[in-house]
């Protein structure tokens, strides 16, 4: 019996973000002919590293650099500055990218980095610890029906009419939030001016991506749609409020994009050897010691978007089962394994224990969260290996890692009940194992 191809593959994060999926979508994008991004902003950050050389991307999707098509979806807000550093980052490289940009996603304008900021200062021990980007602010605008979206940069008249209304609207809002008579300094004439043009260097890439998307799947196109952040920040399924602002888990590409449920294949999630993640919010199994330090340092465990360093903890089994369950995944990629290495025993978090009793699922909570005592298994940890040498075990494959790694590896599919299909053991594409054919 033939085997069906998969056409349609969504790539999302299991846990807090950072997990390497930049790495992970650029693997799976060489079977690929589009590549998708479906939520967040310039809030997110992948990078991606060939033959040495690192790529930064924060909106357009990791496929850009292997010249598919690439798709930014309507779920996304953006920030047309970036997005123009962006494309002009890839053509002074050599890359000539086939963009498509929905004309349904939202648009970041100045006013709401400014109120981004604010609001966190107001919010006090609930701050989210955002990037302050002008994300948040610019979902809040969306969802009251009062954003600006990038068809509205196409026509200046109707751009003007909406724009005019809702610069007035933030002008009060900074007046509140600052409470001072100090005026703020952004000029209406000269953000309309700037935006118009972004409008009219976007216009060529911009189309209805809902119905270029659904043709491309009636026509048998092969599509990999690329989540940001992580399930556990998500805006539902996360840890409200220290999380983002857009729907990170699998099920938020339907609703980014205007594909059907029916119509994706298969769900591919990405963990971590370990935790690490950005922002407020608790952290059962963080680490605040000289380990700490050792996979901060081996992992590069700085932001891509905000070079901030991201706190660090022993993987949290535990939370990425709940992650597992409301994804569906078919099967995991694991990344970072060799930033592990040097460090022994290595610590494994399979449950939570809250008042006394061992919780049956991931509590969502940060309330009840930061009341729970993580319960560990530990297992022998490995030596450390020159980059080469790991390099040499991923050409030979599953079998030539040391032992100790797969019996980690073993352990983390017993109790997640999901096999881990992809083992990345560096930063390089080639750094990778396959141990089950994804497309």
């Amino acid at each position: 019996m033939e085997t069906k191809k998969n056409h349609t593959l969504v790539v999302t994060g299991a846990s807090w973000g950072d997990e390497g999926k930049g790495k992970i979508v650029d693997l799976l994008a060489s079977g690929a002919e589009i590549v998708v991004r479906f939520q967040g902003g310039n809030n997110a950050g992948h990078t991606v590293v060939v033959k040495g050389k690192k790529y930064k991307f924060h909106l357009l999707p990791s496929g850009a650099i292997q010249n598919k098509t690439i798709v930014i979806g309507n779920g996304l807000v953006i920030d047309p500055k970036v997005l123009f550093e962006e494309l002009n980052m890839l053509k002074k490289e050599g890359f000539n990218p086939n963009l498509k940009i929905s004309e349904n996603a939202h648009i970041i304008f100045p006013f709401h980095n400014l109120i981004d900021g604010l609001e966190e200062e107001e919010k006090g021990n609930y701050a989210a610890g955002t990037t302050m980007r002008g994300i948040g602010p610019t979902y809040c605008d969306k969802m009251s029906r009062f954003g600006i979206r990038v068809y509205d940069l196409l026509d200046e008249k109707i751009f003007r009419s909406k724009f005019e209304k809702i610069f007035e609207l933030k002008r009060k809002m900074y007046k509140t939030l600052v409470n001072t008579d100090k005026e703020w300094d952004l000029d209406k004439e000269e953000i309309i001016k700037r935006y118009l043009d972004h409008g009219n260097k976007m216009k060529q890439y911009v189309i209805n991506t809902a119905f270029y998307l659904n043709q491309a799947i009636d026509e048998g196109k092969v599509i990999l749609f690329e989540g940001a952040q992580g399930a556990l920040l998500g805006i539902d399924h996360g840890m409200y409020p220290f999380g983002t602002s857009s729907v990170t888990w699998s099920g938020g590409v339907c609703a980014g994009t205007g594909v059907g449920p029916t119509r994706i294949d298969k769900l591919i999630g990405v963990i971590k050897a370990y935790t690490s993640r950005v922002g407020g919010g608790p952290l059962p199994t963080e680490l605040n010691d000289n380990i700490a330090h050792q996979i901060r340092e081996q992992g590069h465990e700085y932001g891509t978007t905000t070079g901030r360093p991201r706190r660090v903890g022993w993987i949290d089994l535990f939370s990425l089962k709940y992650a597992v369950m409301i994804n569906h995944y078919d099967s995991l990629a694991i990344t970072l394994l060799d930033a592990l290495a040097g460090v022994d025993p290595v610590k494994l978090c399979v449950g939570y224990n809250y008042n006394g009793e061992s919780l049956k699922t991931w509590p969502i909570q940060s309330e009840i969260i930061e009341k729970c005592i993580p319960e560990y298994i530990e297992m022998p940890g490995w030596k450390n290996l020159p980059p080469e040498e790991w390099s040499r075990i991923a050409k030979k494959g599953y079998n030539a890692l040391p032992d100790k790694i797969k019996d980690y590896v073993d352990k983390i599919e017993e109790i997640l009940g999901t096999e881990l299909a992809i083992i990345s053991i560096g930063p390089n594409r080639s750094d990778t194992i396959i141990k089950k054919s994804i497309w």
